[in-house]
């Protein structure tokens, strides 16, 4: 992971501390996978293993497991555009979702 991901990662968890909304109370992870699957994973490796196929994508399973990852820094993580990442707009319940599913990586 390139030290730009891992610093913004970083600051993701500094500015969002353990706060923890509950909207992922009605989120659907297998939702949230199904739609990493078709908007996510041309770059992202969105499973337990595997390589990212864009190479400066961290996969799900290093973004989960990033210390103080929460559901807070995720959702900073995903409404924030990255200079290489496309600029995507993942609606309230798609994020809810995709979140869901990102925390289930977590080991």
């Amino acid at each position: 992971m390139s030290r730009k991901r891992i610093s913004f990662l970083a600051l993701c968890v500094l500015f969002c501390g353990m706060a923890s909304p509950a909207h992922t109370q009605t989120a659907d992870a297998a939702a949230g996978e199904a739609y990493a699957e078709k908007v996510c994973a041309p770059c992202h490796a969105i499973h337990r293993t595997g390589l990212s196929p864009e190479p400066t994508a961290p996969p799900f399973r290093t973004v989960a497991a990033t210390p103080g990852m929460t559901e807070t820094a995720l959702r900073v993580w995903l409404s924030t555009s990255h200079p290489t990442m496309p600029n995507i707009v993942v609606e309230p319940q798609d994020m809810d979702n995709v979140i869901a599913y990102i925390l289930t990586l977590k080991e």
